[in-house]
């Protein structure tokens, strides 16, 4: 092997693989002001803790504080999962450009419906059962599983 034929082959293990830039800018985007929204309501839940706030902690508010954590919780972690999906679309070329697409609109759905239907099932709740909210939550877990299924069969590809 040659100088120039060593060069390339070392930059090629160090250099990130040609992918979609739109895909990584817009999830990492997406991930850290999601994450910083989502880390600022947990601060507000536990100042209302904090601050002993009724309409918060009473006991028949059950139902309110739980689906305002998994709010808080769901989207701290799907936060946490477009930057790593921005990070692999960088990084790992792919061969099914569809599935990438399939999976990059899936994720950012979800990561709307999922913790938009939890805080909206904590606003108005009906004896003890969340409100209407509540009915995003199925098609947002859908829509992530889809995009987890399709970024893992890609990731799984046989390399050329």
């Amino acid at each position: 092997m040659n100088k120039q034929e060593k060069d390339e082959s070392s930059n090629s293990e160090t250099k990130p693989l040609e992918s979609s830039p739109s895909y990584m800018r817009s999830h990492l985007l997406i991930g850290w002001w999601s994450l910083l929204t989502f880390l600022s309501l947990g601060v507000i839940l536990e100042a209302m803790h904090g601050f002993k706030i009724g309409w918060y902690l009473d006991v028949n508010n059950e139902t309110r504080r739980l689906m305002w954590t998994l709010a808080h919780a769901h989207g701290v972690l799907l936060s946490l999962v477009h930057i790593v999906f921005g990070v692999c679309t960088h990084l790992v070329a792919t061969s099914r450009p569809r599935w990438r697409a399939i999976a990059s609109c899936s994720l950012t759905v979800s990561s709307i419906l999922l913790p938009a239907g939890f805080f909206l099932g904590g606003i108005y709740v009906y004896d003890g059962d969340p409100g209407l909210g509540i009915f995003l939550v199925p098609p947002g877990a859908l829509l992530l599983f889809v995009a987890v299924l399709l970024s893992a069969l890609d990731m799984t590809k046989p390399q050329a």
